[in-house]
């Protein structure tokens, strides 16, 4: 099992709505139509990872789960890795409810798109000095 912690924050202009993907971005500025962004200005990227993590990245049987916390509450995405998985994004994270890899893609198949997220959580995230508190677990099953 690997592990790894870091931060997010919240901006004025998270929705958190899109059906498909939760996005993360080292981007400071997001527009409206970023529905899919509820963090900005991550202290990571997946171009950064330790080796070991993108090798567990391109096995299909390696459970990725992204946990996030902001004042007291929690939510969890999960989903696994795929053979196309590269994380050799510079700027950003996506977790996909579908099966599409590309360098952006955390995982796919995740259980959880932005529009599942709780709305109370979203909420907190449209302030701008909102920490999230993150984590990426990566297990083989």
């Amino acid at each position: 099992m690997c592990r790894v912690q870091f931060k997010a924050f919240g901006h004025q202009n998270i929705i958190g709505e899109h059906k498909t993907t939760v996005e993360l971005t080292s981007e400071e500025y997001l527009s409206p139509r970023g529905t899919c962004i509820i963090g900005v200005r991550t202290d990571l990227t997946l171009n950064e990872l330790h080796t070991e993590f993108k090798r567990l990245a391109l096995l299909g049987t390696t459970k990725i789960v992204l946990k996030m916390s902001v004042d007291g509450l929690e939510e969890k995405v999960t989903g696994i890795g795929g053979p196309g998985l590269t994380y050799s994004d510079p700027t950003s994270m996506v977790a996909r409810t579908s099966s599409y890899e590309c360098g952006r893609t955390l995982m796919i198949n995740a259980d959880k798109a932005a529009s599942d997220l709780s709305r109370n959580f979203v909420e907190r995230l449209k302030d701008s000095n909102e920490v999230i508190d993150s984590e990426l677990i990566f297990s083989t099953q």
